[in-house]
């Protein structure tokens, strides 16, 4: 498992023109092989005009499923390429299609290779890319002397608070990144001096983006 990883939140299009020829790229979330299967029939029956849909897909945590098609277009100027830029830029759980419409000029073997990586690569800046990370929902329950150490700990270390409850004590529950459950565990323990009860609620996957909190389940 993964202490954190890059994928898609909303996938989006990019395009670019290469000597007449249009090369759009779609890209979606895909978290089964299934899924990549279907998205890639979705474009093609969009595209049904195109000369050329190749695509890349790649679906794990472990990359356990991960393909990429030229579709026609000379053995390895496509596909492969396709997949270098999803390798470079670390994005899991991705799929890609890229749609060819040829503009009557032959690019070669150099050129098909720039236009179908840069294609990707604005498919992927016309979408929303997050950094999910493995975390705990923190429970801590504790009086009101202790609420501003809490407080500070959580700003310190920009430990985002989901929740909180005000009754004769405070109930905060903080998001904590998993591998830093132990040192948080340890600076509440130390900064209420034992005061604060604190309890493991969940584990998950979070991101953080523009300031909003995404919670994903494990």
């Amino acid at each position: 498992m993964l202490e954190k990883y890059k994928t898609i939140l909303e996938g989006g299009a990019g395009e670019i023109v290469e000597k007449k020829s249009r090369f759009i790229a779609n890209v979606r979330l895909v978290e089964t092989e299934e899924e990549a299967l279907a998205f890639i029939e979705e474009m093609k029956k969009k595209y049904w005009d195109a000369r050329h849909n190749c695509y890349v897909y790649s679906v794990g945590t472990n990359r356990e499923y991960t393909r990429c098609s030229d579709d026609g277009e000379p053995s390895g100027t496509a596909g492969r390429p396709m997949l270098d830029v999803i390798l470079g830029e670390d994005i899991y759980n991705v799929a890609v299609v890229v749609t060819r419409y040829f503009g009557g000029i032959l690019l070669g073997t150099g050129g098909l290779v720039r236009a179908y990586s840069k294609a990707v690569q604005e498919g992927l800046r016309g979408s929303r890319i997050i950094e999910k990370q493995y975390g705990i929902s923190l429970e801590v329950i504790t009086d009101y002397t202790g609420i501003g150490k809490i407080q500070y700990i959580a700003g310190e270390r920009r430990l985002p608070i989901l929740d909180s409850e005000y009754t004769d004590k405070v109930m905060l529950k903080l998001l904590v990144p998993a591998c830093e459950f132990a040192s948080v565990e340890k600076a509440i323990t130390e900064g209420t001096s034992g005061r604060a009860k604190m309890r493991k609620e969940k584990d998950l996957y979070f991101a953080v983006l523009d300031g909003e909190v995404y919670l994903f389940e494990k």
